[in-house]
């Protein structure tokens, strides 16, 4: 018998290789509906407690169980993002028809800046000092919007396979994955943790800060109060630095048109009110779920816009949160080997 060309490990070697590079290959091909993946993700772990109580204490069939499931998430979840969606489109198209509206609140702002602060062009300014940016940032957003059926459709296929088989799919993960049992089961209790945080506890704020604006506006006289209410529930997202972006603004148009107390009552309204109730809230939602801390939610969105367009705004921070969560358990592993190492170096 002919002795083999390569010897076993050199073939685990070659294999490792071919496994790698098709690995590399798939990923590629599915970089497009890389946020379908994520989302399954985060879903999948949303709703694991109601797939196991349904089948193990209801003793429901796991394929009504998920389509239960699914269903649910869709009125909850879907829906809400593709109404906010077609608000926007319309609000737009409403904009794009009549720009002097645009041209009124521009010249308005710019006359109170050349009054008050010396600077008639400062709106201006900073417009064209953002354009650049804010035009790359709406073709990324635009550009996840039309590819959103497609990722949904990927999304809730795998996660219809992932709730009916999720015995399966839990210990496939325990069995691949390099960390052992409590490694495992801590990774778990803070990706859930981490999840909830930014998807529950976030969207509540987002409403609560939402809805506070939006009365804020209707008491001091700025139109369209529902519309904004719900822009500041998707800035909000963006911890501290998202409602500004929209009562500031409204209270230097009041104060151009001569609406004096009314721009003060909405400032005070938007920093006593909506800002710290966002501080609050966080507050509660941190010592009842999980922390994430602002920071990773800032550069969250700043990497999640480009790459998973409004959607981004969720998908961004997660990301970062998941990514920082397996260092730190990477970083535990290491001090453990290096302890074990130590302690077989004394026993020698």
């Amino acid at each position: 018998m002919n002795n083999p060309v390569f010897s076993q490990k050199e073939r685990n070697i070659i294999i490792l290789l071919i496994v790698l590079t098709l690995g590399g290959i798939l990923l590629y091909a599915t970089r497009g509906i890389f946020g379908a993946f994520l989302g399954t993700l985060v879903m999948y772990t949303l709703f694991r407690t109601l797939n196991i109580f349904l089948i193990e204490r209801w003793r429901w069939p796991k394929p009504l169980s998920a389509v239960l499931i699914i269903i649910l998430s869709v009125f909850i979840i879907v829906l809400p993002f593709i109404g906010i969606g077609s608000m926007l489109v319309r609000k737009a198209i409403a904009l794009q028809e009549n720009p002097a509206w645009i041209k009124q609140v521009i010249d308005a702002v710019n006359q109170f800046a050349g009054d008050t602060l010396g600077k008639p062009d400062l709106l201006q300014e900073q417009l064209e000092a953002s354009a650049a940016y804010f035009g790359k940032l709406l073709t990324a957003v635009l550009g996840g919007a039309a590819n959103i059926f497609l990722e949904i459709t990927v999304m809730y296929f795998i996660l219809y396979f992932m709730l009916v088989n999720y015995k399966g799919f839990e210990n496939g993960i325990l069995y691949y994955f390099p960390f052992d049992e409590e490694q495992a089961v801590v990774f778990g209790t803070e990706l859930k943790n981490i999840t909830y945080s930014n998807i529950v506890g976030q969207t509540i704020v987002a409403i609560v800060q939402g809805g506070c604006l939006a009365i804020g506006f209707w008491i001091f006289g700025v139109g369209d109060a529902l519309f904004w209410g719900v822009i500041c529930a998707i800035l909000s997202f963006i911890p501290l630095l998202g409602p500004p972006l929209i009562f500031v603004p409204a209270t230097l148009v009041l104060l151009s048109q001569g609406q004096t107390w009314q721009g003060i009552g909405l400032l005070i309204w938007g920093f006593a009110l909506v800002i710290n109730i966002d501080n609050v809230l966080r507050f509660i939602i941190n010592k009842k779920v999980g922390n994430i801390h602002p920071l990773i939610t800032v550069v969250g969105v700043i990497i999640g816009l480009p790459l998973f367009g409004l959607i981004g705004l969720v998908y961004g921070p997660l990301l970062l949160a998941y990514f920082l969560l397996a260092l730190k358990i990477y970083k535990t592993n290491k001090r453990l080997s290096l302890q074990q190492e130590q302690l077989r170096e004394k026993q020698e």
